[in-house]
């Protein structure tokens, strides 16, 4: 059982690595290409969109079996999607082919999140959730840092001819095709897994019993969204704006880079501490008052590198703490049978920020960029409130039940 949790883990740390080669010069390449920058945020979106549909589809199809099957068939068609986003030429198609790329990638994230919350234990969930996202955080920010290097390495550009921007999302698919084959050796299914108890279930019976979820867990995702707004922004648009401040992609990729092994060590040495405190949604809560504290703070700085790597790394030690918690909560109200398809679910509300958040964040942004960064701090207190409701809803439903 622990081998199959490591394998899923390293799976998390390599997909971070080939999934955000492409990140750091894409502001670069829409520039080149001659594109608004607001299409910057529509590309985005649209990859949000194809997430948000195919969550709970992927998800349900994972727990009916085959799992390995269905991860590979996504991920190949992610790797498809990215090669026409970078050769294509039409912004377009460019949107078409980002949504085909949501669709396939979300694929590996819902099953493998399944898996590994099926096979740990209560009181380990929290941790390996930890060790999943701080490896595929860490994989991103090695990611970025390759992606810049690649594109400004001189021995790069000579042997690879990555000046041509385009090169690095044909080697991005090339990478991930390797990594569809890594996962026909290593991934293992096991056939008596009690997620396969949906197997006699249609299709459309076990979508439909995912729209039977507590009221209490519905506005707990409710505020997911708003606080995947708040991050997504914040995480998206920094792109943007170092590229607007003057910093090229190497610097990102370097910044980046460190923010992965802050969010590493937080992982090893934070969550497993938080993951025993008993009020973990007060936590969730008083965490992201701090993170809009942070947020309306750091960008009025007037030395931005400097705000980054100090004020700013402590929201993302935030976040880092934040993200397990919110999936060991979600997970606690799983059904057996139903753990792919309930965190694909998950994936929808995540999604659904990432879709509008940065759909509206591209417009704040050419309006002015710090009140874009003042939008991803109010979303964030937003999803204070709600939790707030989570929390009365709790506290009612236990003193019913003691009466």
């Amino acid at each position: 059982m622990k081998r199959r949790i490591y394998i899923i883990i390293l799976f998390f740390f390599i997909q971070g690595i080939i999934h955000n080669l492409g990140h750091p010069v894409t502001p670069a390449f829409v520039r080149g290409l001659e594109i608004p920058d607001y299409m910057f945020g529509v590309f985005f979106s649209a990859m949000s969109l194809g997430l948000m549909i195919g969550g709970p589809i992927w998800g349900v199809l994972g727990d009916r079996g085959h799992q390995r099957l269905y991860a590979m068939f996504g991920l190949t068609i992610y790797s498809v999607a990215q090669f026409f986003f970078g050769y294509i030429g039409s912004s377009f198609w460019m949107v078409i082919f980002r949504l085909i790329a949501g669709l396939g990638v979300v694929s590996a994230l819902t099953i493998m999140t399944g898996q590994l919350i099926a096979y740990s234990d209560i009181k380990d969930r929290a941790k390996h959730l930890a060790y999943a996202a701080a490896a595929s955080t860490l994989g991103a920010s090695l990611g970025y840092f390759l992606g810049g290097f690649l594109s400004k390495n001189p021995h790069m550009i000579s042997l690879l001819g990555t000046s041509d921007l385009r090169v690095i999302f044909l080697i991005q698919a090339l990478l991930n095709m390797g990594y569809v084959g890594l996962i026909f050796w290593l991934y293992q299914e096991d056939t008596m897994d009690p997620q396969h108890a949906l197997s006699k279930t249609s299709m459309m019976d076990s979508l439909k019993n995912l729209t039977k979820i507590d009221k209490s867990l519905l506005i707990f995702l409710i505020s997911l969204t708003f606080m995947t707004i708040g991050s997504i922004n914040l995480s998206k648009y920094i792109d943007v704006y170092f590229d607007e401040l003057g910093y090229d992609p190497q610097q990102l990729g370097t910044y980046v880079m460190v923010t992965g092994i802050a969010s590493l060590l937080a992982s090893i040495f934070l969550v497993p501490l938080f993951a025993k405190v008993k009020r973990q949604l007060s936590f969730i809560g008083i965490s992201h008052v701090m993170a809009s504290i942070i947020i309306f703070y750091v960008f009025r700085g007037s030395n931005f590198l400097l705000m980054m790597y100090t004020f700013y790394m402590v929201y993302v030690v935030i976040k880092t703490i934040y993200t397990p918690l919110e999936q060991s909560y979600i997970a606690k109200n799983i059904l057996p049978g139903q753990y792919g398809a309930t965190m694909g679910l998950r994936q929808s509300f995540v999604s659904f920020g990432m879709v509008i958040g940065p759909l509206i964040g591209g417009f704040v942004y050419d309006q002015k960029p710090l009140w874009l960064f003042d939008f991803s701090a109010i979303a964030f207190l937003i999803g204070v409130l709600l939790l707030f409701g989570v929390y009365l809803l709790e506290t009612g439903l236990t003193k019913k039940r003691s009466n």
